[in-house]
């Protein structure tokens, strides 16, 4: 039971959701995996000195060359299989952490490797193979608390 409970915890990940409001309507960023091209949130592995929301906040900037306000609070999880660079796939939780854009930059380090877009959260919930993840996004006017026109 110890060990399991420690693999566990090792598989945890952290996300962004990258949003921002534009003509009363709420978008959501998303971002293609290195390894299949779908659709995904910038996300990664625990950081050493960093809180989740903040190894949140730097997996974005990498992965998607966005800088704004991270949530401290997770929105909620999902959970994916992990391909790693041996083949395996692990099983993995990812805490997903609200991130309002104020600004996207020229130059990122994953620029390239990955390509970014924005779309209307409810193209977003459906563009995502996760359903828990289709579930955060497609919520998120409500979870921010904002009035979204039609």
């Amino acid at each position: 039971m110890g060990r399991e409970r420690l693999r566990l915890k090792r598989n945890v990940q952290y996300g962004a959701l990258p949003y921002r409001i534009a003509d009363g309507r709420v978008e959501v960023m998303l971002v293609t995996s290195r390894g299949t091209g779908r659709w995904v949130i910038p996300k990664g592995w625990p950081m050493k000195g960093r809180k989740p929301h903040e190894a949140a906040e730097r997996e974005a900037y990498e992965e998607a060359g966005i800088l704004g306000k991270v949530g401290k609070v997770p929105l909620g999880s999902f959970e994916y299989g992990k391909r790693l660079k041996s083949e395996s796939v692990i099983a993995c939780k990812v805490e997903v952490f609200p991130m309002e854009v104020e600004r996207h930059l020229d130059r990122w380090p994953e620029k390239g490797q990955r390509e970014g877009r924005w779309f209307p959260h409810l193209e977003a919930a459906a563009a995502v193979n996760e359903a828990e993840l289709g579930n955060i996004i497609r919520w998120l006017p409500d979870m921010l608390d904002v009035e979204v026109s039609a």
